[in-house]
């Protein structure tokens, strides 16, 4: 059967298609040009005969009309060429997106094979779960440690009493102190001239000073 009707012809390829269209295209555009330089020539042998030798002229103006005739015709292909060329690059690039979209699916269906919601969930929990025991390892270390254990409460409140309870006493063995009285003007001469001791033993003055104020406060010796 090959034998008789011949080899399937293969298929035409989207850039074998392009680059024969663009190759006619250029061969096109030169024709163009070519009778682009008839037509102006004819025009000029026209405006030279034509007021000396009409028939000259009327023969020049006749080749000019079909010469534009002519590229009326290769206008109207290369136009035709140049939408087949931007047709067949659009649908090439509509094949190329189509094929770069179809191997993604393909990529994101191979992804997600052994990827469900069921292990995504699972997965956050873990994660949760971790971050609880990150925080609570992290409080628990944060902690202050007493080598001897839990401060005692009862004992520091003692000790601050204790505290409490000598400071008040220096204030009122500062309290109590008697105001030392000045000796009177006519009596100054007698102590200087006599030179009698001025301060008494420290004890003895802070047990007098404590026993006069326990006396002023009403309490017992």
């Amino acid at each position: 059967m090959r034998f008789l009707w011949g080899a399937p012809k293969p298929k035409a390829q989207p850039k074998d298609a392009i680059t024969k269209l663009r190759s006619n295209l250029a061969m096109l555009e030169k024709r163009e040009a070519h009778i682009q330089s008839k037509i102006d020539k004819e025009l000029e042998i026209a405006k030279a005969n034509a007021t000396k030798n009409k028939v000259v002229a009327m023969q020049a103006l006749k080749r000019k009309k079909m010469h534009e005739q002519e590229l009326q015709k290769i206008s109207g292909s290369r136009m035709t060429l140049e939408t087949q060329v931007m047709a067949i690059e659009s649908a090439a690039v509509n094949l190329e997106t189509m094929e770069a979209m179809r191997q993604g699916a393909e990529a994101m269906k191979t992804i997600h094979k052994d990827l469900t919601t069921e292990k995504v969930d699972k997965t956050m929990e873990d994660i949760e779960e971790q971050m609880d025991l990150a925080n609570e390892i992290s409080e628990a270390i944060s902690q202050p440690q007493f080598a001897n254990g839990a401060m005692d409460e009862d004992e520091l409140a003692a000790e601050l009493e204790e505290m409490e309870q000598q400071a008040l006493d220096k204030q009122l063995l500062g309290a109590g102190k008697a105001p030392i009285s000045l000796p009177a003007a006519g009596t100054a001469t007698t102590v200087a001239k006599g030179k009698q001791p001025a301060v008494a033993n420290e004890d003895e003055d802070e047990d007098a000073e404590l026993a006069q104020l326990r006396e002023s406060m009403g309490l017992s010796a």
